[in-house]
């Protein structure tokens, strides 16, 4: 996201080392690279202003300290400050959830058609479900696109949630009421209202989503928004804000665009928190937004709390364990445990996602394109491994030409490639052998003290 803006702060933090202090010269060329790559990265003019007129104030005169050169300091200052531009300064609870009601919480979602309405209702639906335990029940109000509740049941039931299942010849505010009875009678935590959404803004869709709300009265009213709409976010953002009570915002396809400059024009707009954003198109795709750690990675410093998120989510710690256990029992690492190791990585967002989350020295040294290449080598090595027998799983010893032969044309690879895969098995293999002597439980016992809530 905005790889623009990292990529200019990168090349003039490098023409301003070895400065002693933060001066007006010294800070104009950084500051007009600044205000031109969010403007390239489609971010409101209002926004833009502000923001280079709050760093350039505090950004001046400030002390070069230690062994940061000026650049380093005035990406400090930008950090702080695009934090602040996404919310920061709200605090920490503006970007959360409020469940402070008589059960059922009810969640109102709005936006446009093509938002991704829809399918973040049931991101929403499986966040609550895993992240606070919360029993949801999901319902479509939108009446227009017959598609849209067929949909919503499909994401709901892939989510574990419950669905209140709807007619196109029911009324909107009719829908939301009786799911909410529904809701009441049966214990649910939460009520997800997926709305209709319009190709543009009219007045019919907006009489209609105010009617719903002022019927079932919504703790949270979330304004979902696409984050490649670029300017016209921030036209929407201000007609839903002046018709609705917003409480929050749900950025979605922040993965799908380098601009996505309505991350930092939507919240400014509506002053209303950023509290999820979706960075995937799987229904695990969906942060808790954090202002913060969100500015650390547009400006390339990385998300390595998000990294550890993503282990503690990826990592299946019971067969860790058990993996564990066996190896420190004089067992054998076979193709099985090598293939489950290929599973818990895919689980974790895969490597691309992963790189997302480094900081950009360590994206810049990895690679994109090598990246990409090495997803692809994983999934290949899982369809060799799914090419041969369970006894050839379990003793890869067996595994000679005629065998790989068979193996490399049932996954469709040629034969060099099985060898270079047991290769890489075999110094996996190795490596266990080493850790056998109690050595996996200390490994895994320091990587729980590293993930808060592992024990």
């Amino acid at each position: 996201m905005l790889d623009n803006l990292t990529q200019r702060l990168a090349k003039v933090v490098k023409t301003m080392r070895g400065e002693a202090r933060l001066t007006e010269s010294n800070t104009a060329e950084m500051l007009r690279e600044v205000r031109l790559a969010l403007l390239e990265a489609d971010v409101a003019l209002p926004a833009v202003r502000e923001f280079i007129a709050k760093v350039k104030e505090r950004s001046v005169g400030e002390e070069v300290i230690g062994s940061l050169t000026p650049g380093q300091a005035l990406v400090g200052v930008v950090q702080r400050e695009l934090a602040s531009l996404m919310g920061a300064d709200l605090g920490p609870e503006a970007s959360q959830l409020n469940f402070a009601t008589q059960p059922p919480a009810i969640i109102l979602m709005a936006g446009l058609q093509g938002a991704g309405k829809t399918t973040t209702v049931g991101k929403l639906a499986k966040y609550l479900r895993e992240n606070t335990r919360k029993k949801v029940l999901t319902v479509s109000a939108d009446v227009y696109r017959p598609a849209a509740i067929g949909q919503l049941e499909t994401v709901t039931a892939q989510a574990g949630a419950d669905f209140f299942p709807t007619k196109t010849t029911d009324k909107p505010v009719d829908i939301a009421l009786a799911a909410l009875d529904y809701a009441k009678r049966h214990f649910h935590d939460v009520l997800i209202i997926d709305t209709a959404g319009r190709l543009g803004i009219d007045e019919a869709m907006m009489q209609e989503i105010s009617a719903v709300h002022a019927a079932v009265k919504p703790i949270e009213t979330l304004f979902v928004v696409d984050a490649m709409l670029g300017q016209d976010a921030i036209n929407t953002a201000k007609a839903f804000s002046d018709a609705l009570p917003l409480t929050g915002i749900v950025l979605t396809k922040l993965d799908g665009d380098s601009r996505g400059g309505a991350a930092l024009s939507v919240r400014h707009i509506t002053g209303k928190p950023i509290k999820f954003a979706g960075v995937a198109e799987k229904l695990d795709g969906l942060e808790a937004f954090d202002p913060s750690r969100m500015a650390n990675r547009i400006l390339g410093m990385g998300d390595i709390l998000a990294l550890v998120e993503e282990a503690r989510k990826g990592v299946d710690v019971a067969a860790a364990n058990d993996l564990a256990q066996k190896i420190k029992g004089g067992g054998k690492f076979d193709l099985n445990d090598f293939k489950a190791q290929l599973g818990q990585m895919k689980k974790m967002g895969g490597m691309a996602g992963l790189l997302d989350k480094l900081p950009a020295q360590m994206q810049q040294a990895a690679g994109k394109t090598n990246m990409d290449q090495a997803e692809k080598q994983v999934r290949r090595m899982e369809g060799m491994i799914n090419s041969m027998t369970l006894q050839e799983r379990a003793k890869p010893e067996l595994i000679k030409a005629t065998r790989k032969r068979r193996i490399a044309a049932g996954a469709g690879v040629q034969v060099q490639e099985v060898n270079r895969m047991l290769a890489q098995f075999e110094q996996m293999q190795s490596m266990m052998k080493k850790l056998k002597g109690g050595g996996m439980m200390k490994m895994m016992r320091s990587m729980k003290g590293m993930m808060p809530g592992m024990r």
